[in-house]
């Protein structure tokens, strides 16, 4: 049983396009009835239009068996009094939900992925958390790979803000235990019998979404198709409990071994 990325893990973080294998991979799951969550942290695009998108690319599986942060969203963050940071499409996503942003007096400040964030949006933000706002990421991504060029990812910037407010943060998508709570019991509807021993996570983000998966038990393989060129960018940095169970180059590596 899996969750599986989708950014660096299913499509190219360079042109979208499905990376070599993954297109294949879902169709095996579908035809051999493995239960499996497509579980990314997009935020950009309303769910729906995310999903849409990955299928317009060829990928075949039910909204079911679909879940991103935004789906969370309502029931973690109040939609009055938010000062929302990311790139335009997620604030009008925001602002589509019926958020309020309030860049005036905010209760919370709320952080998505932007390659470009300014310094004076970092002391606004600073500002408002010493203020009192609370701090909650989107996601905590370790990396934003776009255009060839590597950037702070969400996690980054939050661990940043935690240490110049002293203020810790929260995360409505990976890695956060609700999110993949949230996943579980998706997954559940399709075993009863599934636990977060039985599922396989698979991303290429090593510090981020298998860090957390494998806190909570889960089996993590770790693929360089996205964020990392080679394993040994990242995984001596990393913890040995935390280290990534296996290692593949991309989906068509991991497919060619089931």
């Amino acid at each position: 049983m899996y969750f599986i990325d989708v950014q660096g893990t299913l499509i190219s973080d360079e042109d979208k396009s499905p990376i070599a294998g993954s297109l294949e991979f879902i169709k095996k799951l579908n035809r051999e009835n493995i239960p499996y969550m497509i579980v990314t942290n997009n935020t950009k695009k309303s769910s729906k239009n995310f999903y849409n998108f990955l299928h317009s690319l060829g990928f075949e599986f039910g909204f079911d068996k679909y879940i991103d942060p935004l789906m969370l969203l309502e029931s973690r963050v109040p939609k009055d009094g938010v000062a929302a940071y990311g790139a335009g499409e997620f604030l009008q996503t925001m602002q589509d939900m019926g958020y309020a942003l309030d860049y005036e007096n905010p209760k919370s400040v709320l952080i998505a992925i932007k390659e470009d964030f300014t310094a004076d949006e970092y002391a606004q933000m600073i500002e408002f958390i010493l203020s009192g706002a609370s701090l909650i990421g989107m996601h905590e991504t370790s990396i934003y790979a776009k255009n060839s060029k590597r950037y702070p990812g969400v996690g980054a910037v939050l661990k940043m803000l935690e240490f110049a407010t002293s203020t810790s943060y929260e995360v409505v998508g990976k890695p956060s235990e609700a999110f993949y709570n949230e996943a579980l019991a998706a997954l559940q509807k399709q075993d009863a019998n599934v636990s977060f021993d039985k599922i396989t996570m698979i991303s290429d983000d090593v510090t981020g979404d298998l860090g957390g998966a494998k806190e909570m038990g889960m089996k993590t393989v770790f693929v360089t198709s996205g964020k990392y060129k080679t394993k040994e960018e990242i995984l001596p940095q990393v913890p040995k409990s935390l280290q990534p169970d296996l290692v593949y180059a991309n989906m068509q590596e991991i497919l060619e071994k089931l």
